[in-house]
């Protein structure tokens, strides 16, 4: 695929759509992220475990924040 050739279809990009040839190709494209046709290798998170190594800071005690 060339850097001049749209990624869905195969036609020529166009500037306003890059690197897509027209906003029917683009919107496919995000319909396919979305409905998750497309994925990012990577660990499998649930629910239960999402929040685990998040760590939570209070900025309404913005006095308290360490800037250093």
């Amino acid at each position: 695929m060339g850097k001049d050739t749209c990624p869905i279809c195969k036609n020529k990009s166009m500037n306003k759509y890059a690197p897509f040839c027209s906003g029917r190709c683009a919107n496919k494209d995000l319909g396919n992220w979305l409905t998750g046709k497309y994925v990012i290798p990577g660990e499998k998170i649930n629910d239960e475990t999402l929040y685990d190594n998040l760590e939570l800071i209070n900025t309404n005690n913005k006095d308290k924040l360490d800037f250093s």
